[in-house]
């Protein structure tokens, strides 16, 4: 099947990373996950990722910290899984550059969009760390910018659900799952996608974004293709 999406931004939380231990790395889990990234890139499909740190560390729930350093902290813990990815990618015969927005030479490049997109265009996999290198700022609108600075076709976003309901799944059990949803009806409803902030920044710019489970991983070489899988958030 051909690719409906050349360029993409796929979001990973770092949760997904850790599977049923909720903390740390699962490996198997994370050579899933790049046995599919590979099969798109095989595809012809251009990938970049923006992995979130949550398995390691989440700022917003470090009590009395104060909030730029827990969120250095969280930046911190994102490195980690950028290069576990790196790695499982690697393994699978992968070309792969890490790009971080802070500044650690010994260990990635320095985020510069212009090389990160010719990264892309040779068939190399980057994974961007760090966040956006600022505090208050989510790996959510993370992904945002860096879809819309690379040009992203769309953002897929791999979550623990399968897409946008109506209202809460975990608590609602007729809650119906969208196919498809417009900005403004994610707005007036207000759906729990991202963040306002990256959100926002995705309208503004015309990115849309899949929301779709990452169970199984597969799921993201259907998601490339067009498949219907999970939730398409697109302009009216």
């Amino acid at each position: 099947m051909a690719l409906k999406y050349k360029r993409v931004l796929l979001k990973l939380s770092g949760e997904a990373l850790a599977g049923k231990n909720r903390t740390g790395i699962d490996h198997e889990i994370v050579v899933n996950i790049c046995r599919s990234i590979k099969e798109c890139v095989s595809l012809g499909c251009e990938m970049a990722i923006v992995v979130g740190g949550g398995n390691f560390w989440r700022g917003r729930t470090s009590g009395e910290m104060d909030r730029t350093r827990a969120d250095h902290m969280g930046m911190l813990a994102t490195v980690i899984n950028a290069l576990a990815l790196a790695d499982g990618l690697e393994a699978q015969g992968l070309s792969v550059r890490v790009q971080t927005a802070i500044d650690m030479r010994q260990i990635a490049e320095p985020y510069i969009r212009a090389r990160a997109v010719r990264h892309l265009e040779k068939g190399r996999v980057v994974v961007f760390g760090c966040g956006t290198g600022n505090p208050f700022f989510s790996t959510d609108t993370t992904s945002s910018l860096r879809a819309a600075e690379i040009e992203a076709d769309v953002i897929l976003k791999a979550t623990m659900v399968d897409g946008v309901y109506d209202r809460d799944p975990h608590v609602y059990a007729d809650a119906v799952r969208f196919s498809e949803v417009s900005f403004t009806e994610v707005i007036s409803r207000e759906l729990a996608v991202m963040d306002m902030t990256a959100f926002a920044m995705c309208k503004d710019n015309n990115i849309p974004i899949l929301v779709f489970s990452l169970q199984p991983p597969e799921n993201i070489v259907k998601a490339v293709q067009g498949e219907p899988v999970g939730t398409l958030i697109h302009e009216d």
